[in-house]
């Protein structure tokens, strides 16, 4: 799986270095003094990097909890994230990462009790409100977990913090530690799904639409809280078909009664993040077109951009009431 682990300096006798060492007895070790000189540096090849991605285990400085987007959110009025992994183990064409940074390496920020320790500070802050935390926004939460033990170390600490809530946004089936505990009664497990077609031509490495819906149905079975996210939604000739042929295959396989929330969002992309990934990807009928920019973001024009999301919202509202139903459109 990893090759090569960088290792800096100031985490080389951290416990979960070594323990994360042990799951990978065969990956060389290379000292570094910080985690930059190797994921920052000039004149990367992401696509080349992303054949064999190194692992970096590093300790993060500054902010670890950030405010999520407005219209970011599944219900709440308090939204952060934080990104304790930066870059994801499958490679999806559509996906920012690969346009935002220089370095297709794993950066694994180990010093896991910094996050918690500001969690709980901004929680706090609002003892009477309940405060949503995003896990997946730079990187898949689950899809690493046999390597960082993240949900196995987060995961009890949201349990006891009062009033907070967790989210796990993945497209992996690695649920195992998940089935092996009682379910948090504040936890949503967040899965990211698209039309099989659009899975087949655009996420490498993704593990198909079946498997991801076997997975979410041993969890609705477990009791645990299960999210659906439809995003981005992708625009072709026969759109209309493959959604509605996904929402059905997702609906009768899960109990409503498991479905925490429901969102949506259209494919958008920054500017620079765009330039980036059309220049690694020239061929690629994805960022080819139809798209146009509007207000620093790459996007389907208008009138399909609506489309799409007319559609789409009007079929998920088939299957779900509306409060449980939150469009990211912003």
């Amino acid at each position: 799986m990893v090759e090569v682990i960088y290792i800096e300096d100031a985490v080389a006798d951290h416990p979960r270095v070594r323990e994360i060492c042990r799951r990978l007895p065969a990956a060389s070790r290379v000292p570094c003094t910080r985690y930059g000189e190797i994921f920052n540096r000039r004149a990367q090849n992401f696509r080349l990097q992303k054949r064999r991605p190194a692992l970096i285990l590093a300790h993060k400085l500054g902010k670890f909890v950030l405010e999520a987007p407005e219209g970011y959110g599944i219900g709440g009025r308090r939204n952060y994230y934080f990104s304790h992994m930066l870059n994801c183990v499958y490679d999806c064409r559509y996906c920012f990462l690969q346009g935002m940074f220089r370095s297709a390496h794993y950066l694994l920020f180990v010093n896991y009790e910094d996050f918690q320790q500001e969690i709980a500070d901004v929680t706090r802050q609002a003892p009477a409100e309940e405060t949503f935390y995003f896990s997946g926004y730079d990187c898949d939460s689950l899809a690493f977990e046999p390597v960082t033990h993240f949900a196995d170390s987060f995961l009890p600490f949201f349990d006891s913090l009062k009033g907070a809530w967790i989210e796990l946004r993945t497209k992996s089936v690695q649920i195992k530690s998940l089935l092996e505990r009682e379910p948090l009664p504040k936890c949503v497990v967040a899965f990211s799904m698209t039309p099989d077609a659009v899975g087949s031509a655009l996420e490498k490495k993704v593990p198909p639409l079946a498997r991801r819906l076997e997975a979410m149905a041993r969890l609705d079975a477990a009791g645990w809280k299960l999210g659906l996210r439809f995003d981005p939604l992708i625009y072709s000739d026969d759109f209309r078909e493959q959604y509605r042929e996904l929402f059905a295959a997702v609906f009768s396989r899960l109990r409503l009664e498991s479905i925490h929330s429901v969102s949506l969002g259209p494919f958008r992309l920054p500017r620079d993040y765009f330039k980036n990934m059309h220049r690694m990807f020239p061929d690629e009928p994805l960022l080819a077109g139809p798209l146009e920019e509007r207000d620093g973001m790459v996007s389907y024009p208008r009138g399909l951009e609506e489309e799409t999301v007319g559609f789409c919202t009007e079929e998920l509202r088939r299957h779900v009431p509306k409060e449980l139903f939150f469009p990211c459109t912003l």
